[in-house]
């Protein structure tokens, strides 16, 4: 798939500024692919770029309308649909990473057709996997984890795959969601893949390779999710991954979506988690903690990362905050 850039950024109606999580990625990983940013009426979030009409953006150079919500359930809101329009009739492409797709809209597919735009439907994989092996493979891997969904792990690993490749050591990230497939222009969108497939599309993905090289694996949703954790632990599984972040919202009162499913404990989750990672590599461990602490002022921050960090003996971080270098000095 190749998406032209720059892009506008779609936000349309979203409810929070959670909600449009994959436009903040592309904004804050490759600020230079962002032109401008398009809000309907009641939309809750706003990136901080200029509002822009489609006509205007690719007045300003702009290629592709990117969708940048994640609502539940990953669904094209019917009040999107003349915006989009209005943006191909602007010259611009599609590309979105719902579960939804743009091309199955008979009005979007109609009008891609008609004034001969591309749409790119980035979570549906172009292509077939392979039931995993759980054979050991060369290479080094590093997989996130979360005591929830929506709580860094994207963050954690590209601010990881950057640290370790200024520090000169060969190392890739390896998208597994619509935003990090936006980001980097490759991976698989690890939740539309078949069940029985889920690993070895890791597996796919972060082959073998040389020994000096490390995998930075963006992880999905959380083993004590229980929406999402059928891709947890694929993920787990096909990613055989020496190393495991834990990263961890710790303001939030319930699992996002299921307000009658408390959140587990870190070291509940780090224990589930090394137990399924085991079944593929059995000296798989937890080098470090990244933890979410936008929602606490900066003193308590400080404190909560050294609460963790005494209590589990692992380097604890907020990658934004913090950074992520003392996470990559235990790696290595």
């Amino acid at each position: 798939m190749s998406i032209k850039t720059p892009y506008l950024l779609f936000l349309g109606n979203a409810a929070d500024p959670l909600a449009a999580k994959v436009a903040q990625g592309i904004r804050d990983w490759r600020p230079e692919n962002c032109v401008g940013q398009l809000r309907l009426e009641g939309c809750n979030a706003d990136l901080g770029l200029t509002d822009m009409t489609p006509n205007e953006a690719a007045a300003q150079g702009a290629k592709s309308l990117v969708v940048g919500v994640a609502n539940r359930g990953g669904v094209i809101d019917s009040s999107w649909v003349e915006a989009l329009i209005e943006a191909m009739e602007s010259g611009l492409d599609l590309a979105a990473g719902l579960h939804n797709k743009l091309a199955d809209i008979p009005e979007l597919a109609e009008a891609a057709k008609r004034l001969g735009r591309q749409i790119h439907d980035v979570r549906h994989p172009t292509r077939s996997y392979p039931v995993a092996s759980g054979t050991a493979r060369c290479g080094k891997r590093l997989l996130a984890v979360g005591t929830d969904c929506s709580c860094g792990k994207m963050y954690t690993t590209l601010a990881i795959e950057k640290e370790l490749r200024q520090r000169g050591v060969n190392a890739d990230f390896r998208a597994t969601g619509q935003t990090g497939i936006l980001i980097t222009g490759d991976g698989v969108s690890i939740d539309a893949v078949a069940a029985d497939f889920i690993s070895g599309s890791v597996e796919f993905h972060a082959p073998e390779n040389t020994e000096d090289h490390w995998d930075i694996i963006e992880g999905q949703g959380s083993l004590y999710h229980a929406s999402f954790a059928g891709v947890s632990l694929g993920l787990l599984h096909g990613s055989q991954a020496d190393a495991l972040v834990l990263c961890h919202e710790p303001t939030r009162t319930h699992m996002r979506g299921l307000p009658d499913f408390p959140l587990p404990s870190i070291k509940e989750c780090m224990e589930a988690n090394l137990r399924a990672a085991s079944l593929t590599n059995k000296d798989a461990r937890f080098v470090g903690i990244a933890i979410n602490t936008s929602n606490l002022s900066d003193d308590e921050a400080m404190a909560y990362l050294s609460k963790i960090e005494q209590e589990f003996d692992l380097p604890t971080v907020d990658p934004v905050r913090t950074g992520v270098a003392r996470i990559v000095d235990n790696l290595l």
